[in-house]
């Protein structure tokens, strides 16, 4: 394993600035942060650039392909918000055994009705596993965690912000069986909900968090009252908000020399583009309830809902920094945007081994040039990762 101390970097270790320090990486892992410079390892010069932990996006679906492109923006763990078990399960298998991709946590499938969402928006699928009775849920969490799901996905969601017509919705009854079941199992239960009235119903069942914010119209302070009472976060995912509303976002962040080399050209073209099924002003209000439930004292985590081509607008791994870009535009200062796509999700999602440059951790690290806590845009000049320390 690589043994090697970082430089002249200024480090934001997930949480604070630390200055100028040496950060030590052995074996994998963080060996120290402003200790003493051994002698006869090598030296890498973080002169001009600022050292960040891991970057994680927590809001992906996500492929193999989709993970190796991932690392090369910086970002060293994705939290997959649902994919067919025959495709994340060997997935996963290949991210062990390689630090040429990001690291993937999954719920495996989510729980939807037959032919929900977001079935129209996918071809070629086999069929779903669901649950139609509350007492059916059981045995639906329990397949999810012997496909080694990290988490539970309910999406509640009837199409119509997706230009989709009426599609069939997800009871609360089997929202809160979910809930039920999975906490008796120690997982924790996302929740796709995007407009305010499904967003009040599944805090009210009790999920741990939304994994987009509500954009059908301005939020209500009662609601960002009850999420923030319930402790529940927020993956804001203004990133595919931007795409459903028309916002120009994915474009410019194409044009950015920084992003076009790194990726295809038919990776290109899908972030250039936007789905454009709701009104340009919803975006509005997403921004406004999102500054709202930071107000609010709300744990907010950076998330892009990147997908595969054909889902227009993103791209993995670019369009995080885009995500930390709109999240500044909302109120975040630039060290708390970067906390949400460090520490935040580390503490939120139990992962005690990343989001922080910290001794004894994973050397999960991005080097940027310039200070991203100065100016968020920095994070696109990226220097050089490590996963793992390689």
């Amino acid at each position: 394993m690589n043994h090697f101390v970082i430089t002249g970097a200024h480090v934001f270790d997930g949480e604070n600035s630390l200055g100028t320090v040496d950060v030590e990486v052995a074996d994998g892992r963080i060996a120290s942060v402003g200790g003493a410079r051994p002698e006869g390892v090598d030296l890498i010069d973080g002169a001009g650039a600022t050292l960040l932990p891991g970057l994680i996006d927590a809001h992906t679906h996500t492929d193999e392909q989709s993970l190796r492109q991932a690392l090369t923006f910086g970002v060293t763990t994705e939290f997959d918000m649902l994919s067919m078990p025959q495709q994340i399960i060997p997935l996963r298998r290949k991210v062990a055994a390689s630090n040429d991709l990001a690291d993937v946590l999954s719920p495996s499938i989510g729980l939807t009705p037959a032919g929900g969402h977001p079935q129209q928006l996918r071809k070629g699928d086999p069929p779903w596993p669901t649950a139609t009775r509350p007492h059916e849920v059981a045995a639906f969490v329990e397949a999810r965690i012997a496909e080694g799901a990290d988490y539970l996905k309910v999406l509640v969601e009837d199409g119509q912000l997706f230009g989709s017509g009426n599609l069939p919705r997800l009871a609360p009854e089997l929202v809160e069986a979910t809930v039920r079941e999975s906490h008796s199992r120690g997982k924790m239960v996302l929740a796709h909900a995007m407009t305010v009235e499904t967003a009040g119903q599944v805090v009210d069942a009790g999920v741990d968090g939304l994994s987009h914010l509500f954009f059908d119209r301005p939020h209500t302070a009662e609601l960002i009252e009850k999420i923030a009472v319930a402790g529940v976060f927020v993956i804001p995912t203004l990133t595919v908000i931007a795409s459903i509303t028309g916002e120009p976002a994915g474009r410019r962040l194409a044009e950015d020399a920084r992003v076009f080399p790194k990726l295809t050209p038919e990776w290109l073209e899908n972030l250039s583009g936007a789905m454009a099924t709701s009104p340009r002003e919803h975006f509005g209000y997403a921004v406004e309830t999102l500054a709202a439930l930071k107000k609010a004292g709300v744990d907010i985590l950076a998330g892009t809902d990147a997908a595969h081509l054909g889902a227009p607008g993103m791209a993995h791994g670019a369009s995080l920094h885009d995500e930390l870009r709109l999240l500044t535009t909302a109120g975040f200062t630039p060290p708390e945007a970067l906390r949400a796509a460090t520490s935040v999700p580390a503490r939120r999602f139990g992962l005690p081994d990343r989001g922080h440059i910290k001794p004894g951790l994973r050397a999960d690290l991005v080097l940027v040039d310039g200070d991203p806590t100065v100016t968020i845009g920095d994070t696109l000049s990226i220097r050089r990762v490590w996963r793992n320390g390689s």
